[in-house]
């Protein structure tokens, strides 16, 4: 078949660009997708609205309803100091979901089929989807913060080991995001994304550390509750926002973090090519 004029202009080019531009094009091309994901955000505020809302009413009800319980076995720590940390891993693992139905969304209007037609990188699609989530979550965390000050946390390391803390909360985010753009490139639907993803969003985040010691779990859930990524990743965010031993604990959720991309990252870009 004849190549068209616009796919003989972009090979054309491709081959005559210098080896700098060529490896900058990737970056360029994802940060464009996400100038444009961040546009649509900006035009449905109503998005970022209510993706708020379900993590200020969790604070609440943890705070003021669960927390005269559970503040007991954590032997004279605040409850809100011990809850909040994992509020932050909690709001950025569940609004990880958007880029499942974000992807899905994309595939089922055809965006997609039109964004393999023009010149670009085609991991542009998916890295452009999941930066635009981490900008996204950056006001998230910064919002939980004002709610969380306002409810009684306070950071007991300044301002250094807060915002040591909140990169690690943005960095598990990002880890998300590339999980959950399998699950929408995979599924192809939004709603099936959405429902998809509460399988693997439930036993991450309530069989974990979050809300509630581990050791106050039967012994049998506490094996899986110690080992898996949000339970390190809140644990490390404890030690940097209350203070201890947090240089392991860091280490540990970032070498989750980087084998998470690692696996999700190139399946994703996979899935993506196979989708359209």
């Amino acid at each position: 078949m004849t190549a068209t004029p616009l796919k003989a202009r972009a090979d054309a080019g491709a081959d005559a660009e210098p080896l700098g531009e060529r490896l900058l094009a990737p970056v360029r091309d994802g940060l464009a997708v996400t100038g444009r994901n961040l546009i649509a955000l900006r035009r449905v505020p109503r998005l970022l609205i209510f993706s708020t809302v379900q993590p200020i009413v969790f604070v609440l009800m943890f705070r003021y309803v669960f927390g005269g319980v559970v503040g007991a076995a954590l032997h004279g720590v605040p409850y809100v100091d011990y809850l909040m940390p994992g509020v932050f891993v909690q709001v950025v693992t569940f609004g990880a979901v958007n880029t499942a139905i974000g992807l899905a969304t994309d595939l089922q209007t055809g965006l997609m089929e039109r964004f393999r037609s023009l010149p670009m990188a085609r991991s542009a699609v998916l890295s452009g989807r999941t930066t635009a989530d981490l900008a996204r979550n950056v006001f998230v965390v910064l919002l939980m913060t004002g709610v969380g000050f306002a409810v009684g946390f306070r950071v007991h390391t300044g301002v250094w080991g807060y915002l040591g803390g909140a990169l690690l909360v943005l960095a598990f985010g990002f880890a998300m995001s590339w999980i959950f753009a399998v699950v929408g490139l995979a599924v192809r639907d939004p709603e099936t994304a959405m429902a998809a993803s509460f399988p693997v969003l439930a036993p991450l985040v309530f069989a974990s550390s979050a809300f509630v010691p581990v050791a106050t779990m039967p012994g049998w859930l506490q094996v899986f509750a110690e080992h898996q990524p949000v339970t390190i990743t809140a644990g490390a965010v404890r030690a940097l926002m209350l203070g201890g031993p947090a240089a392991e604990q860091v280490w540990h959720a970032l070498a989750w973090d980087v084998g998470i991309v690692a696996v999700f990252a190139p399946l994703g870009v996979r899935l993506y090519r196979r989708a359209v």
